[in-house]
């Protein structure tokens, strides 16, 4: 198995579409306990990432409305 994408490089695009991945695999089942935990750390970390990407928008969408005012 390849190493994984360092999450910090990743768009929120890619890493919205690999957390959706990581989210289905969990739930199709079938792993061992120690893939299963990986997949979580994995997944913890890109909704982490996402949520980042989120905020900053967030946060550039707010002082583009109050510079507009």
């Amino acid at each position: 198995m390849s190493k994984p994408v360092d999450v910090s490089k990743l768009t929120f695009e890619e890493a919205r579409d690999e957390l959706a991945g990581v989210v289905s695999s969990l739930e199709s089942g079938g792993h061992t306990l120690e893939a299963s935990l990986a997949l979580w750390e994995r997944g913890e970390v890109l909704a982490a990432h996402c949520q980042q990407w989120l905020e900053s928008a967030r946060t550039k969408i707010t002082e583009a409305e109050s510079v507009s005012e």
